[in-house]
């Protein structure tokens, strides 16, 4: 069978468009009436839906009514002639065919008891018969169903964020298609199989039995029907065009309602389909979950077949032919500055940045989740995922707010600066100089705030831990005798091996000064003659202000600055 949009439809819909997403069952209703009120007659239909309470006093409300409706009278229509057993029996049969869910007769003015007409019909009709005393005004009983309606009204609101949450999870999960289809029959007593746009089953989900809490306990995902006996409607399915539900039905357990929903593309084309199977029709509230998730498989099929195909060209261009990426004719580069644009939501000339993310503490987040999340966060499609965390090139400036709701989790960002498409590679070279940094600090740190030396880029914690190895012999000596060591190296080392520059300095003859460093040489167990001895310990020097029991670098100012040489002069010979 096959729905259309139709005028007949659409009438029939704008009919009932007071329809609740959550309801009341008689037996609610009943249950949280006064203790005053007596059933008369229970009709058995406590599980029925009642929809609204209605007080009438026409001999024939029923042209007014809807389905499920408790009908409230005082008795008027019973008065003289309408007390007679025809009449009443007509009335009450003319009740039963609207589909009246209970009859409520209250007592004073016209009765002090139910006439026996109207309880030996109603019992002969299978009405359910309520007497409502006099001290109960019909007015409370009306306001006590609207109460109980709002309070269900409000729970199902609850339960449909709470399901709504779930599937937006599910869909971010590493296996999104499966995950959402186990959410939904979890919510939902129905079965579920999602099938591709070949036909063949792509993920199964099987529906959660009253009172297991463990989805495939019951009936399995559609096993009860022959996957044959599908083809039919799934050939329906991809066939058609246009929004559309098919329905049929089948023998087998939980099969007797079957719904098939189609997955479309932007441009209509069939991608797939969804199947439902449930022996109960479903509350709108349950046809408002099944809508949730039908959108939100047709979003993931249209990201995985249709999506944007910016990233993927770009890509491809730059695997395929790194060499031209830049340096290609004009038309080539433009072409890539566009798809570069359209991948960061930006223009051809925008500013560009490389953000790189390291994880510091908590969970790995190296997953397809995670890679949505740093798109969505940062606004682009261009992030790949690393070893130590991922990559991404995005337009944003990446503002505190936006580094702190990264940081939060446990991430630390290195900001690259603002630069263009050309600049991308040496941006990326000098974002990932700044690695190290980070993973020593623990640390965020902005490209833009570091100062481009040695001492710069090492920062104050790893210097401090270079200055702590290096010179961890000298450090241990007596404060008095490691100070005035310290102070020797530093100001022959700031004077580039000068001998005399160093002995006015630190006011010691030359060969003190000769002496002292010969001591150093011997206790650090180096050779002052090489360059890169020289410039490690420099660097080491200028944070000993950072270790515990030592005093700030006389020359702490100079950190970052090359040791002075004299024109002329070789260190060696000085």
């Amino acid at each position: 069978m096959h729905f259309s949009p139709d005028p007949g439809r659409a009438a029939a819909v704008a009919a009932d468009a007071p329809e609740r997403l959550g309801f009341v069952t008689l037996a609610q209703f009943l249950a949280q009436l006064p203790p005053e009120l007596r059933v008369l007659h229970d009709a058995g239909n406590g599980a029925g839906r009642l929809r609204w309470v209605e007080p009438s006093e026409l001999e024939d409300p029923t042209p007014y009514l809807l389905d499920g409706e408790f009908v409230l009278t005082a008795g008027l229509p019973f008065l003289g002639e309408g007390g007679g057993e025809p009449q009443v029996d007509a009335y009450v049969r003319r009740l039963v065919g609207a589909h009246v869910g209970a009859l409520g007769f209250g007592l004073e003015p016209y009765f002090d008891a139910v006439p026996e007409a109207v309880v030996q019909a109603c019992r002969r009709h299978n009405l359910t018969l309520v007497e409502v005393p006099q001290t109960v005004p019909f007015a409370a009983v009306g306001l006590e169903f609207s109460q109980l309606l709002e309070s269900e009204n409000a729970r199902t609101f609850r339960q449909l964020a709470d399901t709504n949450r779930q599937l937006m999870r599910a869909v971010l999960s590493a296996r999104p298609e499966h995950e959402l289809l186990a959410a939904l029959v979890q919510r939902i007593p129905v079965w579920a199989v999602l099938v591709g746009a070949d036909g063949r089953v792509r993920a199964r989900g099987a529906a959660t039995p009253q009172g297991t809490g463990r989805a495939g306990s019951a009936r399995g995902a559609g096993a009860a029907v022959d996957p044959a006996a599908l083809q039919p409607l799934l050939a329906r399915l991809l066939a058609g065009s246009g929004p559309r539900v098919e329905v049929d039905s089948f023998d087998a357990a939980g099969s007797s309602r079957v719904f098939g929903y189609p997955l479309r593309s932007t441009r209509d084309a069939n991608l797939g389909a969804l199947v439902l199977g449930t022996d109960a029709p479903l509350t709108p509230a349950q046809n408002s979950v099944v809508s949730s998730a039908v959108g939100l498989l047709e979003l993931l099929v249209r990201q995985r077949t249709s999506g944007s195909l910016a990233p993927s060209q770009l890509a491809t261009a730059l695997l395929l032919h790194p060499e031209n990426a830049t340096s290609g004719g004009d038309r080539h580069v433009n072409g890539l500055k566009d798809l570069l644009a359209q991948s960061v939501s930006s223009t051809r000339s925008g500013q560009l940045r490389v953000v790189l993310g390291l994880r510091v503490a908590g969970d790995d987040n190296n997953s397809v989740r995670g890679l949505l999340e740093w798109r969505r966060m940062f606004d682009t499609k261009l992030v790949e995922l690393t070893e130590y965390g991922f990559a991404a090139i995005t337009r944003l400036k990446v503002d505190d707010a936006l580094l702190a709701e990264v940081e939060r989790p446990g991430w630390r960002l290195v900001i690259g600066s603002a630069t263009d498409f050309a600049g991308l590679a040496g941006a990326y070279q000098r974002a990932s100089s700044l690695r190290p940094r980070v993973q020593a600090t623990g640390r965020s740190v902005r490209a833009d705030d570091v100062t481009w030396s040695v001492a710069g880029l090492l920062g104050e914690e790893a210097g401090a831990m270079l200055a702590a190895r290096l010179l961890e012999p000298v450090l241990a000596l007596e404060p008095e005798r490691r100070d005035t060591l310290l102070g020797v190296l530093r100001a022959w080392l700031g004077e580039n091996g000068s001998w005399d520059a160093t002995a006015k300095i630190t006011g010691l003859h030359r060969n003190s000064v000769r002496r002292q460093i010969g001591v150093l040489a011997e206790l650090l167990g180096t050779d002052f003659s090489q360059a890169q001895a020289r410039a490690e310990f420099w660097i080491a020097l200028q944070y000993t202000g950072g270790l515990p029991g030592l005093p700030a670098a006389p020359d702490a100012g100079r950190a970052g600055q090359e040791p002075r040489q004299e024109e002329g002069q070789l260190p060696q010979d000085r």
